[in-house]
């Protein structure tokens, strides 16, 4: 084993980077305006912004006139305007005009940093490695399938993005919930992993079952709520999150780290609407007036979830702080797995 990979091996879990030569979300479309806004992808600070075709681009939130951020500017065509000076930049980074550059000056040779972003599934996914992307960002066919109702919310939690990874990867928290769980009595029957992912299979006590028009008041009303047995499979597909509660709920975290102490993500929810046979009969357009019209039906019930799950994270992210080397008594194997992953995906980085 190499120095790098001893080095990694043996480094704390809670102080590890991540693997670069992923896709992240920065921000969902909606976002992103003709108005740049400025990102933090693990400690790299972005502007993003739509440029006058409407299409995305990332560069270095900084000015290299005086290092200002160029998210404070405005857009100007295709180019990003600094607001201090007025200098302009291209997409690929280039200093593209100075308002008050004589005859005989160039312009500065100076150059940001751009980065490749692609806008899928209504959200802006980022590339942060220097190398050629060889991989395409974690797909969520659900997002525009007419059979699946989205809801979103977003997650900012002040903890290293493991103990997020670890609370989605580990079912048996349900018992934090309480009301708001969608499942109960979880049990861990088998795990799969590779360099690439792991997949944990449960088996669980579901509360909904969406079968009948009338069914979707479940989500609201919980004396409705009947247990029934369901599979339970939960994916870390690094450096992101996906679940499946039987044929009714599919779920996605799609992680921003912003740094060894904080991180941002996306929690994305989908009820099925695939049991309701005879809608699936109706017209394209009252389909997908019913999608957008029911889009964030579930809010209530992720935001109560995120705001349970962030005060425990970051809970465990304090005590980490305080006593960073008291141990602690770890009985779920498939968070051992998802360690293991982490490690190796810095390491293949290193």
């Amino acid at each position: 084993m190499s120095s790098i990979s001893q080095t990694v091996q043996n480094r704390d879990i809670r102080q590890l980077g991540i693997n670069p030569n992923h896709w992240y979300v920065v921000a969902r479309s909606s976002e992103v305006t003709n108005k740049p806004i400025g990102v933090v992808l693990w400690q790299q600070a972005i502007a993003l912004y739509r440029d006058n075709q409407g299409t995305v681009h990332a560069l270095e939130d900084r000015c290299p006139h005086r290092q200002v951020k160029l998210s404070h500017g405005q857009v100007v065509g295709s180019d990003l305007e600094c607001a201090y000076h007025g200098w302009r930049f291209d997409s690929s980074g280039e200093c593209a005009a100075v308002p008050y550059l004589a005859e005989n000056q160039k312009l500065p040779s100076c150059k940001i940093r751009s980065y490749p972003v692609k806008e899928q599934d209504g959200f802006i996914w980022l590339f942060l490695g220097d190398k050629t992307p060889t991989i395409e960002p974690l797909g969520l066919p659900e997002w525009d399938h007419l059979n699946y109702i989205a809801t979103v919310s977003i997650i900012n939690c002040h903890a290293h993005y493991s103990y997020l990874i670890e609370n989605l990867m580990d079912m048996y928290h349900g018992h934090l919930h309480q009301d708001l769980q969608a499942w109960a009595e979880a049990a861990l029957q088998d795990i799969d992993e590779d360099n690439h992912c792991v997949e944990a299979h449960y088996t669980a006590q579901s509360y909904y079952k969406i079968d009948k028009i009338w069914s979707i008041s479940q989500l609201f009303f919980p004396a409705l709520r009947r247990l029934h047995p369901e599979p339970l499979d939960v994916s870390y597909i690094y450096p992101h999150w996906a679940s499946k509660l039987g044929q009714d709920f599919r779920i996605y975290c799609l992680l921003c780290p912003i740094n060894e102490t904080q991180t941002k993500a996306y929690l994305v929810h989908f009820t099925s609407l695939n049991a309701f046979w005879r809608l699936h009969k109706l017209p394209i357009w009252f389909r997908r007036f019913v999608k957008n019209s029911l889009f964030g039906a579930a809010q209530k019930l992720l935001d109560g979830l995120v705001v349970q799950d962030v005060k425990m994270i970051e809970e465990e992210q304090q005590a980490y702080l305080q006593n960073p080397d008291r141990r602690n008594y770890e009985l779920n194997r498939a968070l051992v797995s998802v360690q293991r992953l982490m490690r190796t995906q810095v390491e293949d980085n290193s």
